[in-house]
Parts: structure tokens; C-alpha cells; sequence
């Protein structure tokens, strides 16, 4: 069963997803973001490379951005020839069916033979800029829709090869070619096995009217203006992998709640239910223990309950995954067989360790060493199981004689990165703190003048976990109780793993931060 949680701040949205109550994936989507994977711009060709049969488009980045001849597409010539029209007013309609489409180019050509410097084209984001890279971009325009995506100036439909049954292909081709419409391709989703025509039709029509959209925009757009924009982070996940399956969304933004409502509005009504607009006066990821996971999750050393861990490095060429058997054994079993079950064991945090860090390019990992042919076979299935729910194409290589699988997954977007060491608030990271004793005595001043100047009877704190335990240990006699006693008024102390350790901060009982003076 899945879940989604979204936490909303000022500058991004994070969004976490949870599989069985174990978080699965988390996406960081800036506010105001550009240059976002499926966003289309208008661009012009700054520079034409012979030598990389490549040329860089200006499309308001401040880096270039990257577009080599594969990824031109067949149909650009149609593609220019359409947006120069456009651009002149000479063609009105998004309607391809009159349309007169210029001949495919060759796989083996040149691009100086297909741009100039100086000309104008429609490109679609393929990688967002990474490190010091600028976007990577293709013109071979594709539109996704949730069962279908729409590719401009073709006419060939193909399936997904995910979808295995081959009389579901031929049914599902052959409803396609008898709605879609001329000089329009399309390629089937995996969301789309088992529905009918009219399901496939709405969606359809749905991206036709997006088509539709940047026709509209391209007429009045200047270069490097973005003429279609993908859908948020959030509705693009709902629409990829939303389903049945889904028990509940929780969000803790009432802008974002009504985004999540109106998209499931349109598409699955009878789930609208399970949207719940979060209002208790913890963070929303301290309430579903998710910044306790990521903190736990991020790290270099990934350790499971049983003491099997990973140790994952990341380096400019590679990452690589090391895995670790820890104190896992069983006295029963030879160590042929507890090789087997440390890696199949590990083969499911690796795979949930890629989706969750977004890797991508190739990952190594290093199991440890088994003899039987059986067992390492058994290895290869269990990885690729395990792996079969990762949306990123990717492949493995079966486990070598030393124990390392190969793995190639798609990157388009920056690994996700999340810091999980904690600088100390107090010495900044000189390695000298006040006394604890003065911590102590610092958060009592402030919450005791707090209670006085307001006239507050109840006052709730939030403090990292070790702090917590630290205050409240002992039954009769602790430090909160003492005090409670000193300020005249009760304490409620909040654990969060999102503070630093000796952080602290003051709300009042409605969650409204408290300014100390």
C-alpha cells in the first residue's frame, strides 16, 4: 500500500513516498522551478560543433544548453518548418492533418546540415543542468499524458515493453491507430494494459489540447521562453504511479491540497477521499517519522534491522555499494547459505536506495562472494524483482565471479542529496560547546521570561531527541519537572530529528513559533 506526504516551505516541496509504511522515494521540487525534465522552450542555436555533431541552444539557462544530433528526431525538418509558419502566421491550426511534412532526416547526417546559428527551434528538457552542465535537450517533442505520450510530426504508435502479453499489445495498437489522429505518434504506457477505448480517448484529447497550448504560445513567445511547462512534481508523480494501491495523501498546505484535489478531480474522483490536509502543530515529517528515516537513510553507512548494512561512496565516475553482512549469521547455517540470505537481503535496501537517492549512470555493487552458480542466479532474479517498481530504465548485469553486479540506471535529474551530519549550534562546528548544564539554564531563562511577558500557563518546546531524553529521564525527579516548578507553568517537550543537537525552539499550545527577546 502507498502513501504520499508532502511537506510545503517557502522555497520547495518535498515529497515523500511510502510503501508499506517505508519511504521508497523523495523528491525536493523548487518553487518557481525552470528547466525541469519534459519542459519545452523556445531556443535559438547559438553554436553549430562539427567535431561533436552538436550544437548549443540558447534557452535562457545560463549555460547552454546541449543538443547532439541523435536527439534530434526524424521529423525535425517538419517540426522548423511548422514552427517557422507559425512564428509568420501562416499556420493557424495545431491541426497536423493538412499538414505537409518535409522528408525524415538521416540517422548517419550532419547537423550543419540540418541548423544554422542564429535559428529558432522548439526543444524539450531531457536532463535538467547538472553540476556544472547546462540542460541537455532533444526536438523530438514528446507530450505525456498518464496512459499515452503524444509525439508531434510521426505516425508510428509502438507499446510498452513492459507490457507483456502480446494479445494486449495488438489490442491496445490497434485501438490507437483508429482514434488517433494523422501526422500524430503515439506510444502506449504501461498504465494503459486493460483500459478501454474511452479511457485512451479522454487521454488523448487531453494532450492534443496541450499540443494545442503551445501552438498558441509559440505564436507570441521570444527566445528562450517557455512555451509548455511540465506538470508540478507532484502531479506528475500522481499521474505516472498513482492507483488503487494509494491509501492516503497528506498534505500540510492548503494551496497544494487543492492542487492534489483538482488533479484527482479530473482523473479519479472516487479517491479524492483520501486527500487529508495536514493541521497538527508538528512538522508534518517529524508526525510520520519521515525525517527520522531520512536521517537514517542518507547516510554513507545504511544499516537494516537484522545488522546487514551497505557502505555507498559516490564519485565522479561511479557510485559504489559495498554490502556488509554486520552480526547477521545463524547457527544453523553454512556460510554458502548466509551469503545468500545477507544478499538477497541487501539486493531490496539497494534497489530502495536508488530510487530514494535518485542515483544514476553506473552503480557498482559488491555482494559478497557466493560459489554456487544457483545462488548467484538467485542474486540476479532477486535484484531485478526487486528493482522491476524503479520508473528510471535501467539494467543489470548478472553477479561476476567476485560478486559484483553492474547497474546502469537513467539519470536526468541531480542525485538527491541530503545532509545527515549536524553542525553543533553552539560552537559551529569548532568542536567546543558550552556545558550542558548552561544549556539547560539558557532554555530555562528564555522559556521562564516567555511565560512572564505573554502570560502563557503552557509552553511547548521542541528540542532534538537526545536533548529530550536528557530532560525528561527519571520518573519523579527530572529536569522538566524542576523546571515546570521554576517558571509556573507546564512544558511539553517536542523530539525532532530536524533539530540540530542542543537547537531549541518555543511555540505556544496552537504550534505558533515564539520569538525570544
Amino acid at each position: 500500500m502507498y502513501e504520499l506526504v508532502l511537506s510545503s516551505t517557502l522555497s520547495e516541496v518535498t515529497i515523500a513516498l511510502l510503501k508499506d509504511k517505508q519511504l521508497v522515494e523523495l523528491h525536493k521540487e523548487p518553487k518557481d522551478t525552470k528547466f525541469a525534465v519534459g519542459d519545452i522552450y523556445l531556443g535559438k542555436v547559438r553554436k553549430v560543433l562539427p567535431s561533436l555533431n552538436a550544437a548549443f541552444v540558447d534557452v535562457g539557462y545560463e549555460k547552454d544548453a546541449f543538443l547532439h544530433y541523435f536527439d534530434l528526431g526524424p521529423q525535425i525538418l517538419s517540426l522548423s518548418k511548422f514552427i517557422k509558419r507559425t512564428r509568420e502566421g501562416k499556420e493557424k491550426t495545431s491541426n497536423l492533418l493538412y499538414f505537409k511534412s518535409e522528408v525524415d532526416i538521416q540517422k548517419t547526417g550532419a547537423m550543419t546540415e540540418v541548423l544554422q546559428p542564429g535559428q529558432e527551434l522548439l526543444v524539450q528538457v531531457a536532463k535538467e543542468p547538472i553540476s556544472t552542465k547546462g540542460p541537455r535537450i532533444g526536438s523530438e517533442l514528446s507530450i505525456p499524458g498518464r496512459y499515452l505520450v503524444l509525439v508531434p510530426f510521426s505516425n508510428r504508435v509502438s507499446v510498452s515493453q513492459r507490457i507483456g502479453n502480446r494479445k494486449e499489445k495488438e489490442r491496445l495498437k490497434r485501438l490507437i491507430k483508429s482514434i488517433k489522429p494523422k501526422n500524430f505518434g503515439v506510444i502506449v504506457r504501461t498504465n494503459a494494459q486493460g483500459k478501454k477505448v474511452a479511457e485512451l480517448n479522454k487521454d488523448l484529447d487531453d494532450l492534443l489540447s496541450r499540443w494545442d497550448d503551445i501552438h498558441t504560445n509559440v505564436k507570441k513567445a521570444k527566445v528562450a521562453d517557455r512555451v509548455l511547462g511540465e506538470l508540478s512534481r507532484t502531479s506528475s508523480i500522481l499521474r505516472d504511479i498513482f492507483n488503487n494501491s494509494f491509501e492516503a495523501i497528506h498534505v500540510d498546505n492548503e494551496t497544494l491540497f487543492n492542487e492534489v484535489n483538482d488533479f484527482l478531480g479530473e482523473r479519479f474522483r472516487k479517491k479524492k477521499a483520501i486527500v487529508n490536509l495536514y493541521k497538527g502543530n508538528l512538522p508534518i515529517f517529524e508526525q510520520f517519522k519521515i525525517s527520522r528515516e531520512i536521517k537514517q537513510s542518507f547516510g554513507q553507512t545504511v544499516t537494516s534491522k537484522s545488522g546487514v548494512y551497505l557502505v555507498i561512496e559516490h564519485t565522479e565516475a561511479c557510485h559504489v555499494i559495498d554490502v556488509n553482512s554486520g552480526n547477521r549469521s545463524h547457527k544453523n547455517a553454512n556460510q554458502e547459505e548466509n551469503a545468500l540470505a545477507v544478499n538477497l537481503e541487501a539486493a531490496d535496501e539497494v534497489a530502495r536506495q536508488l530510487r530514494l537517492r535518485d542515483m544514476g549512470g553506473i552503480i557498482v555493487v559488491d555482494f559478497i562472494d557466493m560459489r554456487k552458480p544457483a545462488h548467484r542466479k538467485q542474486l540476479f532474479n532477486h535484484m531485478k524483482a526487486a528493482m522491476k517498481d524503479d520508473r528510471a530504465k535501467h539494467s543489470l548485469t548478472p553477479p561476476s565471479k567476485f560478486g559484483l553486479i553492474e547497474i546502469t540506471r537513467q539519470r536526468v535529474r541531480p542525485a538527491t542529496k541530503v545532509v545527515t551530519t549536524e553542525v553543533c549550534p553552539s560552537c559551529m562546528g569548532t568542536g567546543k560547546v558550552d556545558a550542558s548544564i548552561n544549556i539547560v539554564q539558557n532554555l530555562e531563562g528564555q522559556a521562564s521570561s516567555l511565560v512572564r511577558n505573554i502570560g502563557l500557563d503552557k509552553l511547548r518546546i521542541s528540542v532534538h531527541p537526545y536533548l529530550e531524553s536528557y530532560l525528561t529521564k527519571g520518573i519523579f525527579f527530572n529536569e522538566k519537572k524542576k523546571i515546570q516548578k521554576r517558571i509556573g507553568a507546564k512544558i511539553e517537550f517536542l523530539p525532532m530529528f530536524e533539530n540540530e543537537i542542543l537547537e531549541y525552539h518555543f511555540y505556544d499550545s496552537d504550534g505558533k513559533e515564539l520569538e525570544v527577546e
